[in-house]
Formats: C-alpha cells, sequence, structure tokens
C-alpha cells in the first residue's frame, strides 16, 4: 500500500520546466509540475513516501502529491487524450500529429535502436551524434519506467547539449515533444528523423525471474520497428563487472529477448569482439569511439567502471549513424 505525510517546504534546490526539486522538512522530494503545478517554501504540501520507505534504487526522493495551499489549481492542456488514465493525476496530454502523415510508409529502412536500459539511451545518442553530427535523432521513450520525461536527468542534459533533437513520450509516459498512443505511434512522429533510439526511462524493474522485467518490451519494440519496415537494431546489454551472474557476459535480460522476439535484428558489437550467441540475428562489427569524456553512469558504474557495457551501447549508436540515408 501506499504512504503519504505531510510536511512544509522547506528550501527550492532546482528547477527546470516540468520539475521541481525541493527538500520538506528537510528531507529530499520532487514535484512534478506539469501535475500539480509549482511549490513555493513555506507551502504544506502532502508527499508520497514509498519508494523512500523501500528502500528503492531510484528511491532517494519522496514525491510531493498535492500542494495544501490551493484550494484547486487547473492548466490547459494539449488536447482531449488523456494520460495516466482513470487515476488522480490524470492529464490531457494532447496527441501530436505526424510530421507527414502516411511518410512513414515510405521511408527506406531507418534504423530504429532498442535499449534495455534507460542509460544504454544516452551512449547510443552520443556515439550517434560523434559520427554523424549532422544527423537528427529522435528519442522514444517508453512507459516502462519513470513515466515523466521530466524526471530525466539525462534526457534534459541530452536535449540541453543538443544530442536528442526530439522526444516523444509514448504510452501512459508523458511530457516529451510530442505524445504518442504507442510504439508504433512514435516511431510514426519520428519520421522527421533520421534515426531513433527507444527506450524506458529511469527505474527499471526487475524480479530476478526468466520474464519478469521492464526491458522484456523490447521484444515488442523490434517487432514494432520490422512491422513498419524499419530497421531493428539492438543495443545489447553487456557487462563484465556486474555481481550478479545473470547480468555477466550478455544480460540474460538481452539473451531472453533476442530469443523471444519475432524480429530479426542487427546486433551491433565492438571490432574485434567476440561474437555472442544472438540465434538468428545478425551481428555486425564496427569500430567504437572513444567516449571517455561522457558523463554518465549506469548501476553507478561509469564507462572506466564498466567498459564493455558502454562500449556495447556505442556500436549501436555508430552502426545508426553510418546506415545509409533515404
Amino acid at each position: 500500500m501506499p504512504s503519504y505525510r505531510t510536511g512544509t517546504v522547506t528550501s527550492i534546490l532546482s528547477e527546470r520546466p516540468g520539475l521541481q526539486r525541493v527538500e520538506v522538512d528537510g528531507e529530499q522530494a520532487y514535484v512534478l509540475t506539469q501535475l500539480i503545478g509549482p511549490v513555493a517554501v513555506g507551502d504544506r504540501v502532502v508527499m508520497n513516501t514509498t519508494a523512500v520507505e523501500l528502500g528503492l534504487g531510484t528511491g532517494g526522493w519522496h514525491v510531493v502529491h498535492w500542494n495544501l495551499e490551493r484550494d484547486g489549481w487547473s492548466e490547459p492542456g494539449a488536447g482531449h487524450e488523456m494520460k495516466l488514465r482513470y487515476t488522480s493525476l490524470q492529464l490531457d496530454a494532447g496527441i501530436a500529429p505526424p510530421p507527414a502523415p502516411g511518410a512513414w510508409r515510405d521511408r527506406l529502412d531507418p534504423p530504429v535502436v532498442a535499449c534495455f536500459l534507460h542509460s544504454q539511451v544516452a551512449v547510443v545518442a552520443a556515439a550517434f551524434k560523434h559520427v554523424a553530427p549532422e544527423r537528427s535523432l529522435g528519442y522514444v521513450m517508453t512507459d516502462a519506467g519513470a513515466l515523466p520525461l521530466a524526471f530525466s536527468d539525462l534526457v534534459a542534459r541530452l536535449r540541453d547539449e543538443g544530442v536528442l533533437d526530439v522526444t516523444v513520450t509514448s504510452g501512459q509516459a508523458f511530457g516529451g515533444d510530442r505524445e504518442a498512443v504507442n510504439v508504433h505511434h512514435a516511431l510514426e512522429l519520428c519520421t522527421d528523423q533520421h534515426a531513433v533510439v527507444v527506450g524506458m526511462g529511469p527505474g527499471s524493474l526487475g524480479t530476478g525471474t526468466d520474464l519478469g522485467f521492464s526491458a522484456m518490451e523490447v521484444a515488442a519494440i523490434l517487432e514494432a520497428t520490422e512491422v513498419m519496415s524499419y530497421q531493428p537494431v539492438v543495443a545489447l546489454r553487456v557487462s563484465a563487472v556486474d555481481p550478479r551472474e545473470r547480468h555477466q557476459g550478455v544480460s540474460h535480460h538481452a539473451r531472453t529477448v533476442l530469443d523471444i522476439t519475432t524480429a530479426r535484428a542487427v546486433v551491433p558489437i565492438p571490432r574485434g569482439e567476440p561474437h555472442p550467441e544472438v540465434g538468428d540475428h545478425e551481428v555486425v562489427e564496427v569500430d567504437v569511439p572513444d567516449l571517455g569524456d561522457l558523463d554518465v553512469t549506469s548501476m553507478g558504474r561509469t564507462a572506466e567502471d564498466d567498459p564493455s557495457f558502454f562500449a556495447y551501447a556505442a556500436a549501436a549508436g555508430v552502426y545508426a549513424a553510418q546506415c545509409p540515408l533515404d
């Protein structure tokens, strides 16, 4: 069951569109301003404290649920299409029209890179822009992790740096430049991009079982990509230092998805690395650039700590950047 507590905002730590980070009675919390509006120092608020109490990996922060200083609050949405449907926080997100209706039918195999973890998105994007800075890259955030795009520090930084050109939030995820109903629709909304990277937001969930993990969605992402005659590409999840046996070498998440999906994907790997067992999928070797200055961590590890994880994700970005244009 969820846990709630009231408290007083004691400081504003940072702000950006869609998100405030604050302290409530000295404890860290964040505010999704698209849902409940901003808060100010001295405001009495209600917080959801569940994640912190459970000690979850992304749970170092409470979530402000409502500002008790207000009797009401509203902000016009972009349309009548709802996200977070049938919850007390449902919003009229609006659904974006495609850049050119029907254009997806005429595109020639644009690459779509599917990621298993949110951190891979940054590595794929950085490698893509390193090789092809003149090409545009869209990011589709699915609803398998965090639902508000504003929560991602990674995406905020990539947008500020021009590494991601367009963001699309799919399913119940919200807050992107464009809102999509599902992954197929999200890809349609990226027809003006040279390539697309798709993956959940922060907060992957895994149960340690064969099929109980958020990244199982990659199988469906690859299938949606293939159905639309785009080119499915996998950012392989690999680690030489992960302490969990199931994630050592090629992660069991990647092995399971590649075994289950009905799509036939391209699996880029760094040149000279042993070819992994990937069934009928196509392994392609690429030269991976040095991204040593990339300020990204995954599971708390940097590229220096876990070079394999970063190199294999970068390989997918390089491959996408080298694909011929229409």
